[in-house]
């Protein structure tokens, strides 16, 4: 066993293997930088008074920890508790990382911001920063996730941001991500990547992950209040990760707590249509990290497939993949069909529509609580709520709106 899996990266940015700074020269200097004004940030109080400020007053936070007294009756299994950031402003876990990285933004000097976004959630909660900090915002968004994910792309517009669609590959977020890129190397000096998940070049894996870290210091407080023990078990679902490791960054050494994160299964793990980076996928480089990937033999990215706009992305964060082949977190996988029998029974059962990507967690939670002691406590974080999939959900099941 490590002595602890906390101390990571080392200071190139690897998590083992994983992880480090593959960026075209032109970004490299800005990326030294974007380190270093991090790293005095982190050692700044004043920096951290503004965020908890903001984080409370702007976003709501502390997030509730809520017992699911009619679920966790219906499976006959573990007591089962949701973490509610689907409540946060803006209505997901996005907007945590949001509010660290706009506040560099604004100590850097810098004059406009650029994003990507997959389900709209990050989109919504970049363009509600922007308009609060007075900062031009451009959006990157795939054309297939414009369309199901039209709600969002009204928030954002109305919030003042131009939202970018974006046509080349896959029409989804990976091709999204590419895109904000490309904008970035051309427009190095005046402009801040808000990345969304905890990918991309070092700093920022490591960086998203101690500003979403949030979700489970809050988790450790509140559950030590309500049930007197840390959690037997903690789920979360993960496309990039930034979710999925901030629950369970701060319990990565108390060995008791067990940790699964759950990928996009798509139309099924045995077809070439899923998101699932992990369970299909083999290391290799994308958007500045080396990762595991979804990649044919020559090494080219396969297409994601996913329900979910958010977990449609055929990579996943850096220190995932240590994490996975480290035997820490087990990473399971849930299809689109699964998913949406969990979205249904959430809504009916707790009164709570959940995301389509936490719908993924939900699914697997359904799966195993009734194999698990009653006794036990599980902890799930709801990292975003399901008003956005609304039109998707209803296509799905063929409802008439």
């Amino acid at each position: 066993m490590r002595n602890s899996y906390k101390n990571l990266p080392d200071d190139k940015g690897h998590f083992g293997k994983f992880g480090g700074r593959y960026v075209a020269e032109t970004l490299m200097p800005l990326i030294l930088d974007l380190e270093k004004s991090y790293d005095k940030a982190k050692r700044d109080s004043k920096f951290k008074s503004e965020m908890d400020y903001l984080l409370k007053d702007f976003v709501g936070r502390p997030s509730p920890l809520y017992f699911c007294e009619r679920l966790t009756s219906h499976l006959k299994g573990p007591k089962i508790y949701f973490k509610r950031d689907e409540l946060n402003h803006t209505g997901a876990h996005k907007i945590n990382n949001c509010i660290g990285q706009i506040l560099l933004a604004k100590r850097m000097g810098k004059k406009r911001i650029i994003a990507e976004t997959g389900a709209g959630q990050h989109g919504v909660a970049v363009a509600t920063v922007a308009a609060k900090f007075n900062f031009p915002a451009v959006i990157y968004m795939g054309s297939k996730d414009i369309k199901r994910q039209a709600p969002n792309v009204f928030r954002m517009k109305l919030l003042g941001a131009e939202v970018r669609s974006v046509e080349s590959g896959s029409k989804s977020l990976k091709d999204a991500m590419n895109e904000a890129l490309r904008d970035w190397v051309t427009n190095v000096d005046s402009t801040f990547y808000i990345i969304g998940t905890v990918a991309g070049p070092h700093p920022y894996p490591m960086m998203v992950r101690d500003f979403q870290s949030v979700i489970g210091q809050e988790v450790k407080e509140q559950i030590m209040e309500k049930e007197g023990k840390l959690p037997d078990l903690l789920m979360a679902c993960v496309g990039g990760g930034s979710n999925a490791i901030g629950l369970f960054y701060p319990f990565l050494d108390d060995l008791d707590t067990e940790l699964i994160a759950v990928e996009a299964g798509g139309k099924g793990i045995n077809t070439n249509k899923h998101a699932a980076s992990l369970n299909k996928g083999k290391p290799g480089v994308l958007h500045g990290n080396k990762t595991y990937l979804l990649q044919n033999q020559d090494g080219q990215i396969n297409e994601s497939t996913s329900i979910s706009a958010g977990l449609d992305y055929p990579g996943i964060g850096p220190e995932h993949s240590f994490l996975f082949e480290e035997k820490r977190v087990k990473y399971a996988v849930i299809d689109d069909k699964e998913a949406l029998k969990a979205f249904k029974l959430c809504s009916q059962l707790e009164g709570i529509i959940p995301a389509l990507e936490p719908s993924h967690a939900l699914a697997e939670l359904i799966k195993i609580a009734p194999k698990r002691k009653k006794e036990e406590i599980v902890v799930m974080n709801m990292c975003g709520r399901g008003d956005k999939d609304i039109f998707t959900v209803a296509e799905y099941l063929d409802i008439k709106l």
